[in-house]
This record gives C-alpha cells, sequence and structure tokens, in this order.
C-alpha cells in the first residue's frame, strides 16, 4: 500500500478512531471525520473521547507525525473508511441505518473513479449492495458505476482490548470486485497483524452477525440452565464448569441480561431480514428477559416494606465505562415501575441514561444490593463497612463474582443467579 494514499475516517467512535489512530501511526495519510464538532476540536488536542487502554499513546504519536487530522466535512479521498452506529430500534426490532445512509450520501459527490469505500458498521445482509450502491449510483459524478467500489470489513474487537484486537484478530474483506479486495487487503495489511480473509461482501456482513449471534444464543441457553437450576438443588456455575471438562462443549456463563452495541443488537439484524430464524429470535427473548428475573429473584427475598435497591455496576461488562444497551437501565427502569427507589453506582462509567451516585450515598439505607457488573474493584469492597450503611443486609450477586463467605460473615444474606441450592 501507497504511503501516499488518503485515507478518510467517517465515524469516529470506538471503533472509528483506533482504526483512524492505527493506520496513521503506520505511515497513511489519514482525515479522521466525525459530525461532533465539539468531538473534533477535543480530538485536536489529543483528548481521548473515551476510555480504552493504549489508545491515548497511539493517538498521540499518530497526531504528532502530521499524518492524522480532524475535520468534520468529509474531504476527497482514495479509501472511505465508514465507521458510523447502527442503532437498535426497540419497537420494531429492526436497525436504523440512518448513519449509513447520511455518510454514504455525504461521500458520493467526491467519489472519483478508482475510489473505494470501505463499511465496517455491522449492518443487515445485504446493506452493501441494496442500501449504499443505490445511493452512490444516483448522486456520484461518475459515468460509470463500476468505476468505484464498496467493501465490508466487519470490526472484529472488545472494548477495553480494542487497540490489541484490532491488530491481532483475523479479518475479513467483504469484497464483490477482487482487485479492489486485493487493495483493502494491503491497507489493513499495514497495520493489521491477523490472517486477512478476502469473500465477497454479503457472506461479511452475514460472518459478522453470526459471531455475536453465536455467543446470544449460547448466553440465553446459559441463562435458560439458571433459571432450570435455580427450581433444583443445583449450583449452575459449578455445573456449568463440569459440563465443560467435556472436549466438545462449551457453555458460556448466565448473567443479568446481554448488553453491548453487539451481542443484543446484531442478532435482530439477521431477524429483520428473515422470516426462518425462530431459534434466534427465541435467545433473543431468554436474554431481554433476564433484568425481569432478576428484578423478581430479588423482590421475593426482600423484607415486606423495602423501598431502595442498589444496583453496583451499569457497564454491560467489567472494567470498561461503556453503557451501551446495558441491563442495568433495564433493571432500573422495571423496579421504579413498581415504586423502588432504585439507584446506581459504577467505577468507571460516567453517563447513562440515569443518575449515578457515589458508592455510600447509593448504599445508604439500601434493602438490597444487586451486583450487576463484575468490576474487579468491586471485590474490594468491605462488606463489613457496607453493612453499617445499609438498612437490610440482603446482597444479589448475578455475576458468582464476590466473596460470599466473607460477605456472610459481614451478616449479608446473599442470593447467587443462578445457585438453586440452599444456602
Amino acid at each position: 500500500m501507497s504511503k501516499t494514499a488518503h485515507v478518510a475516517v467517517i465515524g469516529l467512535g470506538y471503533m472509528g478512531l483506533p482504526m483512524a489512530a492505527l493506520l496513521a501511526q503506520n505511515g497513511l495519510k489519514v482525515t479522521g471525520v466525525d459530525i461532533d464538532a465539539d468531538k473534533v476540536a477535543s480530538l485536536k488536542t489529543g483528548a481521548v473521547p473515551f476510555d480504552e487502554p493504549g489508545l491515548g499513546e497511539v493517538l498521540e504519536s499518530a497526531i504528532k507525525s502530521g499524518n492524522l487530522t480532524f475535520v468534520t466535512k468529509v474531504p476527497k479521498a482514495d479509501f472511505f473508511i465508514v465507521a458510523v452506529p447502527t442503532p437498535f430500534v426497540i419497537s420494531t426490532r429492526t436497525s436504523d441505518l440512518s448513519y449509513v445512509r447520511s455518510a454514504t450520501k455525504s461521500i458520493a459527490p467526491l467519489l472519483e473513479k478508482g475510489n473505494i469505500v470501505i463499511l465496517e458498521s455491522t449492518v443487515p445482509p445485504a446493506t452493501c449492495t441494496n442500501v449504499m450502491v443505490p445511493i452512490f449510483e444516483e448522486i456520484a459524478h461518475l459515468e460509470n458505476t463500476k468505476d468505484f467500489h464498496v467493501v465490508h470489513c466487519p470490526e472484529r474487537a472488545f472494548p477495553g482490548n480494542t487497540m490489541k484486537e484490532i491488530v491481532f484478530n483475523d479479518r475479513m474483506v467483504g469484497a464483490d470486485n477482487v482487485e479492489a479486495g486485493e487493495k483493502v487487503v494491503k491497507l489493513y495489511e499495514s497495520f493489521v497483524q491477523g490472517s486477512i480473509y478476502l469473500t465477497n461482501s454479503a457472506t461479511a456482513e452475514m460472518v459478522k452477525l453470526m459471531e455475536n449471534t453465536y455467543r446470544d444464543v449460547n448466553i440465553a441457553l446459559a441463562n435458560e440452565f439458571a433459571k432450570i437450576a435455580e427450581e433444583n438443588d443445583v449450583n449452575i456455575w459449578e455445573a456449568i464448569s463440569l459440563a465443560n471438562k467435556h472436549p466438545r462443549v462449551n457453555v458460556h456463563l448466565p448473567g443479568p441480561g446481554v448488553g453491548g452495541h453487539c451481542i443484543a443488537i446484531d442478532p435482530w439484524f439477521l431477524t429483520e431480514t428473515s422470516e426462518r430464524a425462530s431459534l434466534i429470535r427465541a435467545a433473543r427473548h431468554i436474554n431481554d428477559d433476564m433484568p425481569m428475573h432478576v428484578v423478581r429473584l430479588t423482590t421475593s427475598l426482600m423484607p415486606k416494606g423495602s423501598k431502595r435497591v442498589t444496583l453496583l455496576g451499569v457497564a454491560y461488562k467489567p472494567d470498561v465505562d461503556d453503557a451501551r444497551e446495558t441491563p442495568a437501565t433495564h433493571i432500573m427502569e422495571l423496579f421504579r415501575q413498581r415504586g423502588f427507589d432504585a439507584r446506581a453506582h459504577d467505577f468507571h462509567v460516567k453517563h447513562t441514561d440515569f443518575e449515578l451516585h457515589e458508592l455510600d450515598e447509593a448504599l445508604a439505607d439500601a434493602d438490597a444490593l444487586i451486583l450487576v457488573t463484575h468490576h474487579a474493584l468491586y471485590k474490594d469492597l468491605d462488606p463489613r463497612r457496607i453493612a453499617k450503611l445499609v438498612r437490610n443486609r440482603l446482597l444479589i450477586d448475578t455475576r458468582n463474582h464476590l466473596d460470599h463467605k466473607k460477605w456472610a460473615e459481614a451478616g449479608f444474606t446473599i442470593k447467587v443467579l443462578g445457585n438453586g441450592r440452599a444456602s
């Protein structure tokens, strides 16, 4: 890949910004584009808008090299990488492709012969051919619609470990034109050390959705196992550990629900385009019901007259500040609908759809504590000190994360999600 190639990365979120920084650090001229003017101004100073280990150093290096700049309007480029959100519409259980359409429309007038548009956003099948290409054909100032190419290269990284996974994970390049696909492979080889596989766009779209759907279905199975275990004298955490001793078994772990902008969302992108996805729909319903199960489990154990519950952790996964699609939101809403004073604390998350409290304020006069997110720091809490702050000593551990012996010694009644054994 020629170091003179110009890359425009549109969307500077959890994946777009690391991508822009890594390309620039490895010698490409990169323009990062975002419609948020405040974010762009902040990025120009080197400030990182979210918590991602290692990103700050790479971003600083890329900016100092002069290879990375930030703007609010899409410039002309050789490669356009689209890394915008694809939100989920709860009411219809379908994808919102408005950001993809908007990015496509902003690129279209700038397209020149030989340009390649790379979609990194996770999308339903056939989005490249049925959504993006028609817009380009209508707006682009090109005599031949074959003069440009749309390629799908879905991200495969885990928030909190993005800077490693975006480099070392294997990648797919979904291109309906082999020559364009090979150019994109060379572009990604500038920083990707994993293997890069070339396929067509529809297969790449499908594979990304399959990966997260596999995990969602497996988690749903674990959650159903947990509910059955609660009806019997079974500790599901022990049972899963033993079942996974089998060389061909890999049961995931249960929990209070599925969050994040991948596993909780991507399966619906398959169901919106197919009438045959009955297992996928069933898994989604099981996982979406887990917040209600947590509420029912908690209220069944709370003393009569209880008024306050405290959620410990609202991030969708441990030790990150990402609360997208977190089950904590649904748990909070369900408690408040039932008239409870529901409060929440998180060591990492700064912004959510509801107010977060400092730890002691969140714990004060609580009738039940619910461990929702298994942040490492919650293991360091002193239950003896907490016992003096709460009104009733009831702990619901939805992640089997805490030292239950230590909490029991402090006088807490402990219920672990999926443990049907008598305390």
